[in-house]
């Protein structure tokens, strides 16, 4: 890889275990994190990208506001199906099912077609998704710390959380769609884009405030936490939410040098790990209940990604090149 990409999956990696560390003591927390990241983005944009207000945007602002109430949408409703009996592994392989919504909605908007390989690299994230839903049912339906009817009402809340990831994925890929569209007609503005896409939802963020206040006063009554070298005390959610959001500004600022400096390959196998490796952070770091059969459906879901991006035509000429090299030598 190239070492940008590394750059990206070590940012990727550290943005996970805040992540997680502030999902595993405030399950609720995802809104708090949403608007701290989407301000830090949106300033630094305004001062940077947008030249505190001055420079006028390549693309008419009226699109941005439909990619945005798009995004905001995505945002939210991922956020708030943690929130609704869905264990964060199979939150993130549901979440890669975006290839398949992807292929969908371009087959019945764009009138695309595509090679068999690739119906396969779908079939197999679809069968590995199915698996791990399937188990994931099996295991919040018996759960035996609950009595039948306590049971059924967790069983039917954890249906509603996986309607919302469907839907979320289902728009997220046609926001994808839009995308490719306004960037075919104005040109790709990435850094404009990424400005906007989190500047324009903050005042969508009123309608969240009990929510996002309510975990702020939680974060200030966790545990006092000194933060090394520079020896300042604050509560150690705080601490978590600042190092979420300087990672995850790393990470997107890093995919912005790839999508500019690299082939779309890379950038496409770049996410590709990046969802392997976050799965892999939230079961070994945390020690997340994981089946064999959820390793399977995750084997599905890598191989058919992997596949999708055609990695191993891409690796085919350096292997044969690797090969050859011993017998010249």
């Amino acid at each position: 890889l190239e070492p940008n990409a590394v750059f990206v999956l070590h940012g990727i990696a550290l943005m996970l275990v805040f992540l997680l560390h502030a999902c595993r003591q405030f399950p609720g927390c995802g809104n708090i994190v949403t608007f701290s990241q989407f301000l830090f983005i949106a300033v630094e944009g305004f001062i940077f990208e947008a030249n505190f207000g001055r420079k006028r945007p390549a693309i008419p602002i009226r699109y941005y506001f439909i990619m945005v109430a798009m995004f905001f949408t995505v945002s939210v409703v991922n956020n708030y199906a943690l929130n609704l009996n869905i264990a964060m592994p199979l939150h993130m392989i549901f979440r890669s099912g975006s290839l398949i919504a992807s292929m969908a909605l371009g087959i019945i908007i764009l009138k695309k077609r595509y090679s068999v390989s690739k119906y396969t690299s779908i079939a197999l994230v679809s069968l590995g998704i199915f698996t791990c839903t399937f188990m994931s049912a099996k295991q919040v339906a018996s759960d035996s710390s609950l009595n039948e009817e306590d049971g059924l009402q967790v069983f039917l809340w954890w249906l509603l959380g996986i309607a919302a990831l469907t839907f979320a994925l289902l728009m997220s890929a046609r926001m994808g769609i839009f995308q490719e569209m306004l960037y075919k007609q104005f040109g790709k503005h990435s850094k404009e884009a990424l400005f906007y896409n989190h500047a324009l939802p903050l005042p969508g963020f009123v309608l969240l405030a009990p929510n996002i206040y309510h975990h702020a006063v939680l974060f200030s009554q966790s545990e006092l936490f000194q933060v090394p070298v520079i020896g300042l005390t604050l509560p150690i959610m705080w601490f978590y939410l600042l190092m979420n959001v300087i990672t995850q500004y790393v990470c997107i600022r890093g995919v912005f040098i790839l999508t500019t400096e690299c082939t779309s390959l890379t950038v496409t196998l770049v996410v590709t790990l990046r969802k392997f490796v976050s799965l892999i952070f939230s079961i070994l770091y945390f020690r997340n209940p994981f089946t064999a059969w959820h390793w399977l459906g995750t084997a599905f879901v890598f191989v058919g990604t992997v596949m999708y991006t055609e990695v191993w035509n891409s690796l085919r000429p350096f292997l044969a090149h690797w090969r050859k090299r011993p017998k010249e030598e």
